[in-house]
């Protein structure tokens, strides 16, 4: 059984992770308006997979006999002057997202909550490629600078990219 705060804190990540995934595509969908299909498939993944990461917040509340409250999700932004200023906005946001996990860790640490201490754990692992990822395409978007091919061949990459249900949904949909 959840403690209330620990389950307030959950459903407090439950509409974070929400927002992300609203703003990813906003991200997607200026992108694809942009004519940066590749790009705009990248943020779309990373829709779904924000989506993804509410989903085993929300089971996971259920599983320990908690409620899980929806709330309103706050406007996101709707237009990048270009890629780098957009993932440099990723990267800024998933800075955010993991102090929110290892918020949530430290109140489960501080409660004894041995179960949301490993529940939290995958997210941990998680936060720490989702900021080495958006590191990536910095650095090599400042190499690329105005270079138009280059642009081309990294929108191309990204256009590559396809969404893999995260391990903690795998069999429970």
């Amino acid at each position: 059984m959840l403690s209330k705060q620990i389950e307030n804190a959950l459903n407090e990540q439950i509409n974070a992770e929400l927002w992300s995934a609203y703003l990813y595509l906003s991200m997607s969908m200026d992108f694809q308006a942009k004519g940066f299909v590749g790009i705009a498939n990248w943020y779309f993944v990373q829709f779904q997979e924000e989506q993804d990461h509410a989903r085993i917040f929300m089971n996971y509340i259920n599983s320990r006999d908690g409620k899980v409250v929806l709330a309103p999700i706050a406007g996101v932004k709707t237009e990048w002057n270009n890629p780098l200023d957009a993932f440099n906005d990723t990267l800024e946001h998933e800075k955010k997202v993991t102090g929110l996990i290892n918020n949530l860790n430290r109140l489960a640490v501080e409660e004894n909550d041995y179960a949301t201490q490993q529940a939290l754990q995958w997210f941990i692992s998680e936060q720490v490629e989702e900021e080495e990822n958006a590191r990536g395409y910095i650095d090599a978007l400042k190499k690329i600078g105005d270079n138009g091919y280059g642009l081309y061949m990294f929108d191309k990459e990204l256009a590559a990219r396809t969404y893999t249900v995260p391990s903690p949904l795998a069999g429970k949909e």
